[in-house]
C-alpha cells in the first residue's frame, strides 16, 4: 500500500502527466487535488497525443479510478469538453471518474474579473492564463463560491448566483439589466451542466480514505510548480492555491499521516510561462533553440515557454518545502545536442552569496546565478532504455543534480512517449 504525492519542482511544465501516467500503471487510483484547467497534462501513448486539462492522467490507463478532489476549481464546459474528446478518441469516462461535491465553480463572471484585473495592472500584470482562476479562490476564501453540490439544488444555486452577480455588478459597474440577462444565460446552461454532472459527484474524501485504510494504492496528481505556491511560490507572479505537497491533504481531505512518499517532478532545464523572474533565463537565441527542441508552448494557452539553465537553488528550495523523497528528471534527450551544459549551484546578490532561494521577488529578480559547466554528451538518448547505457557525461549530469540538489533521482524521462522512462538503480 502506497500513497504518492507528485509535486513539479520549478514553474510548472516539469512534465508531471507523463511521470503520473507512468506511475498509474501501479496504482488503483489517480487523485487530481489542486489547480483548474489553467493547467495542462501532456501524455503521448505510441502514435497519439493527449492532452488533460481537468481530468486525472490516470483517465488513460481503463482500470483505473479517477478523483477530482475539493481543491480543484471547476469549470464545467472545459470538463465537458474534455470529456466529450475523450470518448470521442475511445477512452471511457464514466463510473472510473468521481467528483467531489465540494468542488468550487469557475464561473462566467470570474473570467471576466480576471480579465479586468489583469488590464488594470498594466505593466505589472501577472500573466495568467484568463481562465478565471484567481477570482474564484478569492469567493472560496470570501464565503461566497458556488460549488457541485450547490448546483443539484436549483434553489441554492439561484440563491447564491443572484448573491455573487449583485456583487459583481457593483465591482464592475454593470447594470441591473446586466444581472438579469447574465442570471437567465447561467440558469440555461447550467441547468445542463447540472444533469450532465450528477452522475459524477460524490464525497470524494470519503472514497480516498476507505481506499486508503483497504490498502489500496493512491496517486496524488498537482498542476502547477512549487515555484508558483501561493504561499511559498514567487509572489506575485504566482497560481492562487497551494500546488505543493502541504495541498493535498486540503484539496483531497486525506490526513498527512496518509502519505507515504512524495516525489519531485524536475525538467533537464527550467521554463517557466508569465511574468516574473528567472534568474537563469537564456538568451533569446538559445531560449528559441531550446523552445523548439522541446515543444516549449503551453499546453493549455499556447503561450511560448521562457527557457533557461538547470537551477539547484530552485530544486534544493522544492526539496525542502515539499518533502521530496526522490526526484523524477525529465526532458533529458532536449539537452542531447547542447555542449557545455551549464547548472546554477548559487546566487550572488549586492556582493553576497546566496545558496537558499530568497522569499522576496524584489531580491530574486537583482539575482546573479553562479554556474559550473559541465560536457555534454552530444548523443540521442531517446531510445535507451537502461541508466547504465546512457552516456556517461549524461550520467554525470543527472548525478550532479542529485547531489546538488541533495536528493537521489530515481526516474529519468528521455523522450515524450509514455514508455521512456529509465529507472535510476
Amino acid at each position: 500500500m502506497a500513497t504518492v504525492v507528485v509535486v513539479g519542482a520549478q514553474w510548472g511544465d516539469e512534465g508531471k502527466g507523463k511521470v503520473i501516467d507512468y506511475l498509474a500503471k501501479d496504482s488503483d487510483i489517480v487523485a487530481r487535488y489542486q489547480g483548474g484547467n489553467n493547467a495542462g497534462h501532456t501524455v503521448v501513448v505510441g502514435e497519439e497525443k493527449y492532452v488533460l486539462h481537468l481530468i486525472p492522467c490516470g483517465i488513460l490507463r481503463p482500470d483505473k479510478k479517477c478523483i477530482i478532489g475539493n481543491g480543484v476549481v471547476l469549470s464545467l464546459k472545459a470538463l465537458f469538453e474534455e470529456i466529450d474528446h475523450l470518448r470521442q478518441r475511445g477512452i471511457y469516462v464514466g463510473d472510473n471518474l468521481s467528483i467531489s461535491d465540494r468542488t468550487h465553480l469557475i464561473m462566467p463572471y470570474h473570467i471576466l474579473l480576471e480579465s479586468v484585473d489583469e488590464s488594470i495592472r498594466g505593466a505589472k500584470k501577472i500573466g495568467t492564463t484568463g481562465k478565471g482562476i484567481g477570482p474564484v479562490y478569492m469567493d472560496k476564501a470570501g464565503r461566497s463560491g458556488i460549488r457541485v453540490g450547490d448546483l443539484l439544488d436549483c434553489g441554492v444555486f439561484e440563491e447564491k448566483l443572484d448573491f455573487n452577480l449583485n456583487e459583481k455588478a457593483r465591482i464592475l459597474g454593470e447594470s441591473e439589466e446586466w444581472i438579469e440577462s447574465t442570471k437567465a444565460e447561467i440558469l440555461k446552461e447550467y441547468q445542463v451542466y447540472a444533469d450532465r454532472i450528477k452522475p459524477f459527484v460524490a464525497d470524494t474524501s470519503l472514497i480516498l480514505n476507505e481506499a486508503i485504510k483497504a490498502g489500496k494504492n493512491v496517486l496524488c496528481e498537482s498542476a502547477q510548480g512549487t515555484l508558483l505556491d501561493v504561499d511559498f511560490g514567487t509572489y506575485p507572479y504566482i497560481t492562487s492555491n497551494n500546488p505543493t505537497a502541504g495541498g493535498v491533504c486540503t484539496g483531497l481531505g486525506i490526513g498527512p499521516t496518509a502519505i507515504d512518499r512524495v516525489l519531485g517532478v524536475v525538467k533537464a532545464y527550467v521554463t517557466r510561462v508569465g511574468e516574473g523572474p528567472f534568474p537563469t533565463e537564456f538568451p533569446p537565441d538559445m531560449s528559441e533553440r531550446i523552445r523548439l527542441r522541446g515543444e516549449e508552448f503551453g499546453a493549455t494557452t499556447g503561450r511560448p515557454r521562457r527557457c533557461g539553465w538547470f537551477d539547484a537553488v530552485i530544486v534544493r528550495y522544492a526539496a525542502r518545502i515539499n518533502g521530496f523523497k526522490s526526484i523524477a528528471l525529465t526532458k533529458l534527450d532536449i539537452l542531447d545536442e547542447v555542449d557545455p551544459i551549464k547548472i546554477c549551484t548559487e546566487y550572488k546578490y549586492n556582493g553576497k552569496r546566496l545558496t537558499e532561494f530568497p522569499s522576496q521577488s524584489d531580491i530574486l529578480k537583482d539575482c546573479e546565478p553562479v554556474y559550473e559547466s559541465m560536457d555534454g554528451w552530444l548523443t540521442d538518448v531517446s531510445e535507451i532504455e537502461r541508466y547504465d547505457d546512457l552516456p556517461e557525461n549524461a550520467k554525470k549530469y543527472i548525478e550532479r543534480i542529485s547531489q546538488l540538489s541533495g536528493i537521489k533521482v530515481e526516474l529519468v524521462a528521455v523522450g515524450a512517449r509514455r514508455d521512456r522512462i529509465i529507472t535510476v538503480k
